[in-house]
C-alpha cells in the first residue's frame, strides 16, 4: 500500500561510532509512514539490538516533520476493497511499536516537527524522547473515523489523571514545552541546540550526559488552570457523560471541548473510550497492541473512517456524514464488535 513518488529510501539506516541511526526520509509526505518504512525500521531494529557493535540508536528525520502519522489514505483505499492491505499495515506498524518499546538498548527519538498518530508510536515507547519548541504533538484519529492507535491504549491512560482521555477525544494539540511537560517526551532542548545535540549522540557519546547537559527546564503546562475539569469530566464513565457534563459546565473553555467534540466521529469517541478504558486495565503492551489491532483490523472498513478520510484528506470539505450523527445513537453492542478475539492475532 506504499503511495507513488516515494524516494528511493524511505528510511535509511547506518551504523557509525557504536550508534544505529535510522532517519525518516519521506518529507515531501511530512514522512508519514508506509508498510514498507515500518517493516524496514523493524527488521534493521531486530539486527541492531542482537549486534554488539550497537550501542543506542538514533531516530531523526529530513524535512520540517517529524512523522504526521500513518498513510491512512491507502489503508482507506484499501478499506474500500477487501482491507487486507490496511490490516498487513497495521500489523506491521504495531509489531514495530512493540520492538522499540521492548527494545533493549537505548533508543533515542529526535521529535523536531510535528509527530502525529504513526510518528507518536515510532518514538513515544522509546527510552528517551527529545522534543524542542517545534514539537506538534496530536493523536487526531477521532476527526477521521479512527481511533489513537499505536499503542495510545497504553501511554494515554497512563498520563496523569484524565489529561490522556482529553487528548485522545478531542484530538487536542500539545506544542513546545507543553509536550515535555505533559510527559511525551523524556528532555527539552532548543531547535538551535539541536544540531549540537545530534552530532554528539552520533559521535557516540554518553546519552544520559549529553541529554542533560542541553535539556531545559519546562514549567507547568499551559492547560493547568484546566486540570480540575479535565480529571473531573474526562474520568466520567460514558461518553454521554462527558458531553452532557462540558455542557452544564460554567466555562468557555469546556463550551469549546464539548463544540470540538460534537466535530468529531460520535462511533470512533465511544469506541476510543472503550479502548482507553481497557487499556488502563490490561497488564501488558502486548495485551493492549493485541486489543487495537482487533479494533483497527474492523474500524479500517467502516463508515466512519473511509468518510472521515474522504472528508479531511482527500475531498477537503471537512463535512463528515458520521453515521450515526450522535453520541446516543451509537450501540454498545456495535462498539464491543470490535474488541471480539480474531482468527489471526497480532503476533500469530
Amino acid at each position: 500500500m506504499d503511495a507513488l513518488g516515494v524516494e528511493e529510501k524511505p528510511v535509511l539506516a547506518q551504523v557509525e561510532n557504536g550508534v544505529g541511526r535510522l532517519t525518516l526520509n519521506r518529507p515531501q509526505a511530512l514522512n508519514a509512514l508506509t508498510t514498507a518504512m515500518c517493516r524496514d525500521m523493524a527488521h534493521t531494529l531486530s539486527q541492531w539490538a542482537a549486534d554488539d557493535r550497537v550501542r543506542y540508536v538514533v531516530l531523526d528525520h529530513s524535512g520540517r516533520a517529524f512523522c504526521a502519522g500513518g498513510d491512512v489514505r491507502a489503508a482507506a483505499r484499501s478499506g474500500r476493497a477487501d482491507g487486507e492491505a490496511a490490516r498487513e499495515f497495521f500489523r506491521t506498524e504495531y509489531r514495530l511499536n512493540t520492538l522499540i518499546k521492548r527494545f533493549p538498548k537505548p533508543f533515542v527519538a529526535l521529535i523536531d516537527g510535528v509527530t502525529m498518530g504513526g510518528g507518536v508510536g515510532i518514538s513515544v515507547h522509546g527510552s528517551h524522547r527529545v522534543s524542542t519548541e517545534n514539537t506538534l504533538f496530536a493523536m487526531p484519529e477521532t476527526g477521521i473515523g479512527l481511533f489513537p492507535d499505536v499503542g495510545g491504549g497504553w501511554f494515554l491512560p497512563r498520563m496523569v489523571g484524565e489529561t490522556g482521555t482529553w487528548l485522545a477525544l478531542t484530538g487536542e494539540r500539545l506544542k513546545g514545552t507543553d509536550v515535555r511537560a505533559a510527559q511525551i517526551s523524556t528532555h527539552h532542548v532548543a531547535a538551535a541546540d539541536l544540531p549540537a545535540l545530534k552530532a554528539e549522540l552520533l559521535a557516540g557519546g554518553d546519552i544520559d550526559n549529553i541529554l542533560h547537559r542541553y535539556d531545559r527546564p519546562v514549567g507547568e503546562p499551559s492547560y493547568t488552570e484546566h486540570l480540575e475539569v479535565i480529571n473531573r469530566i474526562f474520568g466520567k464513565a460514558t461518553l454521554a457523560d462527558i458531553a452532557i457534563a462540558l455542557k452544564l459546565e460554567d466555562s468557555d473553555w469546556a463550551q469549546h471541548q464539548g463544540e470540538v467534540l460534537a466535530t468529531r466521529s460520535p462511533f470512533s469517541m465511544s469506541v476510543t473510550l472503550r479502548h482507553l478504558r481497557e487499556g488502563r486495565r490490561l497488564e501488558t503492551f502486548e495485551q493492549v497492541m493485541e486489543m487495537e489491532f482487533r479494533i483497527a483490523s474492523r474500524l479500517c472498513q467502516s463508515h466512519d473512517f473511509l468518510e472521515g478520510v474522504r472528508a479531511v484528506l482527500e475531498d477537503k470539505d471537512h463535512s463528515p456524514h458520521w453515521l450515526p450523527q450522535s453520541i446516543g445513537c451509537v450501540s454498545a453492542r456495535s462498539v464491543e464488535a470490535l474488541f471480539a478475539p480474531l482468527s489471526r492475532e497480532l503476533y500469530d
